[in-house]
């Protein structure tokens, strides 16, 4: 961990468009000592201006000597890339059916982008370490079923190297992948591998960076705050739907298993991340006991 900082060494490095800098110094006392995994995934992948706000809050994080851990998807990115290969992409449930040649790709794509996000905040003055299935892998799978292909469920978590990285003030940067006991690569679900990861840590939060604002009610009216019962009666009434199915699941379960809020935040808005670490009324849904 980093020394602690004073008020008037943040101001130099704090946002313009972030909450109150002289309410920092209160909540980093209160998430100095937990960990935070953060799933950096949906159409914000694609779009260079929020990629670029994203590491900067991440610096952000860093520089205030919090314990952050990233997960990233890649999806949009390897739809682009199975495109120029002309490969039709065929989903069950929402998971990507990966044959060889697809795993291929999507390995190469979503090792890209962890150097990507990993060579943007060694730039920040931030240091960053990837963590993927060519340097230091953490998560082993079991296959999913058997009709998606090379697509896993991670069965054990290596946490010993993300806890080293982060005793030195480094950020773990993970891709969604994983091998299984023959070293062969699979492809995770990004919400699946954080969700495991949050809950082998035992996290403070995760946060869940998409292209939504949040879980909405029948009313089409944003909530802040939800308990996982009435999040489970929300899709049992079908208002919430489709994709937000599996996204929603992974969060009640890592409720249920250790970590003590996920949240679903608009990651397309500038400091969605610094509003809900950084003031009372956060950003997005707030799942909780």
């Amino acid at each position: 961990m980093s020394v602690e900082k004073s008020l008037e060494e943040i101001k130099k490095f704090w946002p313009k468009d972030a909450p109150d800098v002289t309410n920092v110094p209160k909540y980093i006392k209160k998430y100095k000592k937990n960990l935070i995994v953060i799933k950096y995934g949906g159409n914000v992948l694609i779009d260079r201006n929020i990629f670029n706000n994203f590491i900067q809050d991440i610096s952000v994080l860093n520089k205030l000597g919090l314990s952050i851990v990233i997960v990233h998807g890649g999806g949009p990115r390897i739809e682009r890339e199975l495109k120029k290969s002309n490969i039709q992409s065929k989903f069950i449930n929402g998971l990507r059916v990966t044959n060889k040649d697809v795993i291929n790709i999507v390995e190469k794509v979503l090792i890209d982008f962890n150097n990507d996000i990993v060579d943007s905040l060694n730039k920040k003055g931030s240091k960053a370490v990837s963590v993927n299935t060519k340097k230091n892998n953490i998560i082993n799978v079991t296959p999913d079923q058997p009709e998606l292909g090379f697509v896993g469920v991670p069965q054990e978590i290596n946490i010993e190297i993300i806890k080293n990285i982060i005793s030195q003030n480094q950020i773990p940067i993970v891709a969604p992948l994983g091998l299984d006991k023959d070293k062969q690569t699979y492809n995770i679900n990004g919400d699946t591998a954080a969700s495991a990861i949050a809950k082998k840590l035992k996290s403070r939060r995760l946060l869940l960076m998409t292209n939504v604002e949040g879980v909405y009610d029948d009313r089409k009216t944003l909530i802040s705050e939800i308990k996982p019962f009435d999040m489970e009666n929300l899709v049992k009434l079908k208002i919430i739907q489709g994709g937000m199915i599996p996204k929603i699941k992974n969060c009640i379960d890592a409720v249920e298993n250790g970590v003590r809020g996920v949240v679903i935040l608009d990651g397309r808005k500038p400091r969605s991340i610094l509003k809900e670490i950084f003031s009372d009324q956060g950003a997005g849904t707030l799942i909780r006991k």
